[in-house]
């Protein structure tokens, strides 16, 4: 499968990063995961684009991860789409209603299906098989595990993990050992004072004593602006030993 990182950024705009979204494709199945702002153009640039997803997995509902979601419910209607289910942690069919609540004339363009999950078992979203962790922020919300329908291999074992959200914390990176890539916030540099996000430092010292081919930084504030190198190497020098890059818009990773 390959995944695209959409949305790089956070709940500050900089014009080079949309906020959360990653699309994830095998070739004859996609899923959106999170659908922050700037996503939807983000995804209008893909092969896929918007006709092509019809399921969305959120893994949590601050704004910088669900603001576009109604627009691309309104995209695929325009385009006569008739599906989009939205699957997400308890609370997500209440912010769908919400929504709907305010921009009441979509409501009923679209066969729409909303369904809440939890960490106590495994499931399916858009084909893929998905596990889900909880998460320390300061909203409730999952981290995914991921594997391809046409792998044989457990959510649980599957090559991609991402965080959402998140401090970091070693119950995360348990969820995270054996992964091919691991999508992790870490939206701050060290010398910023933060809680319910984790800092490089932090990071790869909850990374040290596990195995992950990748680590992609994401949710990348506007105070990490040309200072990627320094996160990533802070992160290694914190005792991760795999590969580290500052995720960006339009990234590819082939898994």
């Amino acid at each position: 499968m390959e995944l695209t990182v959409l949305g790089s950024g956070s709940a500050m705009p900089v014009p080079d990063r949309a906020q959360a979204g990653y699309l994830l494709d095998d070739g004859d199945r996609s899923l959106l995961v999170d659908c922050g702002s700037g996503v939807l153009q983000r995804l209008a640039g893909t092969d896929t684009g918007y006709e092509g997803v019809s399921t969305v997995l959120l893994t949590h509902h601050h704004l910088d991860h669900v603001a576009a979601l109604l627009p691309l419910l309104k995209a695929r209607w325009l385009a006569g789409e008739e599906h989009l289910e939205v699957v997400g942690p308890a609370g997500t069919k209440s912010l769908v209603d919400g929504l709907l609540g305010v921009h009441d004339y979509l409501d009923g363009r679209i066969d729409l299906a909303v369904r809440e999950v939890s960490s106590a078992r495994p499931f399916a979203a858009g084909g893929f098989d998905v596990t889900a962790r909880e998460t320390r922020h300061s909203m409730d919300g999952f981290a995914y595990r991921f594997s391809p329908p046409s792998s044989d291999a457990a959510a649980a074992d599957g090559p991609l993990a991402l965080s959402g959200d998140t401090e970091a914390f070693a119950g995360m990176a348990r969820f995270a050992d054996g992964a091919d890539c691991l999508v992790h916030d870490c939206s701050f540099p060290d010398d910023v004072d933060v809680s319910n996000h984790p800092t490089p430092m932090s990071l790869g010292e909850s990374l040290a004593d596990v195995e992950v081919g990748t680590l992609l930084l994401s949710h990348l504030y506007p105070h990490t602006g040309g200072r990627e190198r320094e996160m990533t190497e802070s992160v290694r020098e914190a005792g991760f030993d795999g590969e580290v890059r500052a995720a960006a818009d339009g990234l590819r990773v082939s898994l």
